[in-house]
């Protein structure tokens, strides 16, 4: 495996969108992402490459006080091995950086595997979205973390770092460093 965390980048559009087919039944529009790239200034989307193959991507909005994850996907073979911690802590680490108070998110009721790598995050269920999926009406679980620059959440998150680092080495560690992956441009929202 050789591992790579970094700023998705409009060269990596045609390889997301591949994925994110492959991962989920409704997907966004075609030129949603390249929106979010170029239109979005709140917007800050990461993939996770093995041997320069997108695997994995993620991407959230920093508004105001509150970063939400809008979009988490995994390679459906690859699913459970990790891969997923690394979009999701480059996520947190880029919150973090830019001084949020918290990170939300929805998940559906359904998807057990990632509201449990939801939970490793701190993450934790606040209500519900009815009916919120709407090629299954299946509900969403609102989850949010504690706030991120207390101290239980600030060691939480280099447990995490340490156990990435024990995972897959002190390289990709070193690649979730929130301005590295885009935490020093200004952000609106």
């Amino acid at each position: 495996m050789r591992i790579c965390v970094r700023r998705m980048v409009a060269e990596d559009l045609e390889a997301v969108r591949a994925l994110e087919s492959a991962s989920f039944d409704a997907t966004w529009p075609a030129t949603a992402f390249e929106h979010e790239l170029t239109k979005n200034p709140a917007a800050r989307y990461v993939v996770v490459e093995d041997g320069g193959r997108t695997v994995a991507f993620g991407g959230l909005w920093l508004q105001f006080d509150q970063a939400h994850i809008v979009t988490v996907a995994v390679e459906p073979a690859l699913r459970r091995g990790g891969i997923g911690r690394l979009a999701v802590h480059a996520l947190v680490v880029i919150a973090d950086a830019f001084e949020m108070g918290d990170v939300t998110l929805e998940v559906r009721e359904s998807n057990q595997p990632a509201r449990g790598l939801y939970r490793a995050y701190g993450f934790y269920d606040v209500g519900r979205r009815k009916r919120y999926y709407a090629d299954n009406g299946e509900d969403a679980v609102i989850m949010t973390t504690e706030p991120l620059r207390s101290p239980a959440y600030q060691a939480r998150l280099r447990g995490l770092l340490e156990d990435v680092e024990r995972r897959f080495g002190s390289g990709v560690a070193a690649q979730l460093d929130g301005e590295r992956l885009g935490a020093g441009e200004t952000a609106t929202g």
